[in-house]
């Protein structure tokens, strides 16, 4: 771990961008993951061997919309299959991505709190660069796959997944944080497991009432004059062809939290297979092909000119 710790510093250093050696990435509204430096920093990432999609099932592997490859596509929630299977790699969360806003919005030490916590990288990312994590994951089989993965590959400050469903975790969790991270479920874009209050099996209208509750149990969980920072995506209606405002959907959540929205970056991802979606959805639908996220970051305080006087990052 040493070793990569290593390569990552020097990554930063023999960059010819001054930005990139203070922050890494330039702190601009547009990161790109397609560049070289991103690459290069993401492959020195994945020499950990994280494999954050271990613990999901080939059943529950549908297309992801913060990647672009499919394993099976076409699982009914009842368990049918109705669709091909295509064997393809599952992308998992960018590490990269993972370690800007951990380096950019949480104070040095501090406590991270994701309550859609899915696969490992967030929270051995959050090791590795000496934060302290907490995740909540409804999968069992995701949580003890996260567990066994950090436990081979971070050596001290050990990430913790708490077992359950946010809403009611959240409800027990005593602990205060200086960090909300997380990427919340689209929908029904995905369907993760069968398990009672999994949001991706709920209705439009309880998906979101769900998903306010939690998201305001954990803004209440997370101190004052901190950042909370949510990636998320359009979905459009399988009915309508619409999209069904996620992005809107999550400020407004977080806005009624009380946390006030502050960033909103946009990560643009490989094209990868979407030059393919192109001639099915564009000629006939008019509709484009996505090839980006939403990085909304909130800011929990009454003036933001107290960010100053967190204890800073680089």
């Amino acid at each position: 771990m040493n070793q990569i710790i290593k390569e990552l510093n020097n990554n930063s250093s023999l960059s010819d961008s001054v930005l990139r050696q203070k922050y890494i990435e330039p702190p601009f509204s547009v990161l790109d993951t397609k560049l070289k430096f991103w690459k290069t920093r993401r492959d020195i990432w994945y020499k950990l061997n994280i494999q954050s999609e271990l613990g999901r099932g080939d059943k529950y592997s549908g297309y992801s919309n913060y990647g672009d490859w499919i394993i099976k596509k076409g699982w009914t929630k009842n368990g049918n299959f109705k669709g091909q299977e295509t064997k393809l790699k599952i992308s998992i969360f960018d590490p990269v991505l993972c370690e800007l806003m951990y380096e950019w919005f949480c104070p040095s030490n501090g406590k991270v709190l994701d309550p859609f916590a899915g696969g490992s990288v967030r929270g051995i990312v959050a090791s590795i660069k000496g934060f302290d994590y907490c995740g909540i994951e409804l999968n069992p089989e995701q949580v003890k796959s996260n567990r066994e993965q950090a436990k081979q590959i971070c050596t001290d400050n050990i990430p913790q997944w708490i077992k359950g469903d946010s809403d009611k975790e959240l409800d027990k969790y005593v602990d205060s944080c200086d960090f909300v991270f997380s990427c919340p479920p689209y929908f029904d874009l995905e369907t993760y497991t069968d398990i009672d209050g999994d949001l991706s099996l709920l209705s439009d209208i309880d998906f979101l009432d769900k998903y306010e509750s939690i998201i305001s149990k954990s803004v209440s969980k997370l101190k004052d004059n901190r950042f909370a920072c949510f990636v998320v995506g359009e979905v459009r209606s399988s009915k309508t062809g619409f999209y069904k405002n996620l992005v809107s959907n999550t400020i407004e959540c977080f806005e009624k939290a009380g946390c006030h929205f502050y960033n909103d970056i946009v990560l643009l991802r490989p094209v990868a297979n979407g030059a393919m979606r192109v001639p099915k959805q564009f000629p006939n639908y008019r509709k484009v092909v996505r090839i980006h996220q939403n990085v909304l970051i909130f800011y929990k305080g009454n003036n933001h000119r107290n960010i100053k006087d967190i204890e800073r990052f680089f």
